[in-house]
């Protein structure tokens, strides 16, 4: 099958997660919006899609997913699709649960990120909610984030196989989706991953071990995998990293 994803064609975001996935599985897709609109494609191909009268279950918002006649949204629910087409998780149901249930907290973990520099209104600029914005990441890297990393760090530490995956001896969609996270921290704050790192070496060596997955190489390598930037969920301010 041919996946068409529809994100916003100049952000990771959301969509980078279904991205990883997908390549991670050596799926054939379109990017949809990063495509030419002499196409038929581009951002007005996504648009159109998601305005659709006709669509009976449409998406709120990007990303979601079109596999045939049907049309996912919400990240996790398009890896819950996903993954046992992609061989990204085991067949059992135990399994997909616990799987989808640590990719709802990556989901939390995402928001509270993106709400260090936004705290107050997507629709306001950065600048005219700085003074909240240096309040709610000072909590996020001192309270925080220290949490959400201690639940994964535990889980990784705790593996009796020892082979350093959240769901034990097998790769799934969710390791993936952890170097995303991990990844994203990095880059917007590096001082405070500096300081924590000694807590979390699990979560960096599963960091490392994913991106030296060979699909996974060649895509980072690649063009099709944009840079982090100031428009996006993971966003590097100092002054949010004191």
């Amino acid at each position: 099958m041919r996946y068409k994803l529809y994100y916003w064609p100049t952000i990771q975001g959301r969509g980078e997660f279904v991205r990883l996935a997908l390549e991670e599985g050596g799926a054939d897709y379109i990017d949809v919006a990063r495509r030419s609109e002499r196409s038929g494609m581009g951002v007005p191909a996504m648009l159109r899609l998601m305005e659709d009268v006709a669509v009976s279950r449409p998406s709120f918002a990007p990303p979601f997913l079109k596999a045939g006649e049907l049309i996912i949204g919400q990240t996790a629910n398009i890896l819950l699709f996903l993954a046992p087409r992609l061989a990204l998780i085991p067949p059992d149901e135990s399994s997909q649960l616990w799987a989808h249930q640590l990719q709802l907290t990556i989901s939390d973990l995402l928001t509270e990120a993106h709400d260090t520099h936004h705290p107050i209104a997507s629709s306001l600029y950065y600048k005219d909610q700085k003074p909240e914005a240096l309040r709610r990441a000072a909590d996020f890297t001192a309270n925080r984030l220290p949490k959400f990393l201690d639940y994964f760090e535990r889980i990784l530490a705790h593996n009796p196989h020892g082979d350093g995956y959240l769901l034990g001896t097998t790769f799934s969609y969710v390791d993936l989706s952890m170097f995303q996270v991990m990844a994203g921290l990095l880059y917007a704050f590096p001082k405070t991953m500096k300081r924590l790192a000694p807590s979390y070496p699990h979560l960096l060596e599963l960091h490392r071990r994913v991106a030296e997955r060979p699909r996974i190489a060649r895509y980072l390598a690649s063009a099709r995998r944009l840079a982090f930037n100031k428009q996006d969920i993971f966003r590097r301010y100092p002054e949010l990293d004191a």
